[in-house]
């Protein structure tokens, strides 16, 4: 059987990259894993992080060029640790010894089948977390479907509704019916948000939107989308979080971060909606108060390195 890496299609952008033969696809991606941190992490949203910690892997070299990426030394500039299939499964097994409540897969795309590899000793011997598909949503379902085995819970962006943004964001021209399709294709395999008497996620999907200047009209539209084609039992985690970073900083219309003013018609929008679950990150130095159904709560918890 051909491996995947022959000649990559693992994202949309299906470069075709031999990379077992040393060339390098649109991401940057070679054969060994690569990786730029890993832990417990406490700032995802409170089903995720609970009380021990998310067990969360960076990957580097992310298929998208987001130009206000806060992670771009390792998604997109490379910088990261190389490791063997063996080196790669005792990082998931330390993580579930230290109690972590989930595997938290950070833009794993290019590693698919490295992943799949690593943990299946594991998973044989009766070692089991939930895997977090932690994704920008530029994803195939094909692929998705392949690897379905790595996902059971998606945590997967939306970021744009607009080929233009999509374009000048992130270098992806085909973004937003990609990211559609692929929240469509998680929605249908995973459904609502499932956690147990503690509160800790186990099955299901959350959509993170985030609000970018000059463009929270996109996020209303997605917010929309979402309502209509999947329903108000998805989850949903709205973000002000957007920081104008590299690129970003430079680049008119990109460069700011997004006011009060701004997000409260998004946050608005949320609360019409009527979605079972969700969170608002409070936008700058408000806090805001968000409470949608009896799941909603305001904020996010800290990292902790």
């Amino acid at each position: 059987m051909e491996s995947p890496l022959q000649a990559c299609t693992l994202c949309p952008r299906q470069c075709h990259a031999n990379r077992l033969a040393g060339r390098l696809g649109y991401c940057g991606s070679a054969v060994l894993t690569r990786m730029f941190r890993w832990g417990p992490h406490f700032g995802e949203e409170p089903p995720l992080s609970g009380t021990q910690g998310s067990g969360t892997l960076f990957f580097s070299h992310c298929t998208l060029r987001c130009i206000y990426c806060q992670n771009a030394k390792w998604s997109n500039g490379g910088r990261g640790e190389d490791l063997t299939i063996s080196a790669l499964t005792e990082r998931f097994r330390t993580l579930a010894e230290k109690g972590c409540h989930n595997w938290n897969l950070v833009s794993p795309t290019p590693w698919l089948p490295q992943i799949a590899e690593a943990t299946r000793p594991l998973l044989d011997a009766g070692i089991q977390l939930p895997f977090v598909y932690n994704t920008s949503g530029y994803e195939r379902p094909e692929v998705l479907s392949t690897y379905h085995h790595l996902i059971d819970i998606g945590l997967a962006d939306l970021r744009y509704a607009s080929t233009l943004s999509a374009i000048q964001g992130s270098d992806a021209k085909n973004y937003v019916e990609a990211a559609r399709a692929t929240i469509q294709w998680l929605w249908n395999h995973l459904g609502s948000l499932e956690c147990d008497a503690s509160g800790i996620a186990k099955r299901g999907l959350i959509v993170r939107l985030l609000a970018l200047p000059n463009r929270t009209n996109e996020v209303i539209e997605n917010l929309i989308w979402l309502r209509n084609t999947l329903g108000k039992g998805l989850a949903v985690s709205v973000m002000a979080q957007y920081n104008p970073v590299g690129q970003a900083a430079v680049t008119p219309t990109w460069d700011r971060r997004i006011t009060p003013e701004e997000f409260e018609p998004i946050a608005e929008l949320v609360e019409d909606l009527d979605f079972d679950q969700g969170w608002i990150q409070p936008c700058e130095s408000e806090t805001a108060e968000c409470m949608l159904g009896d799941d909603m709560t305001s904020g996010y918890g800290e990292v902790r390195e």
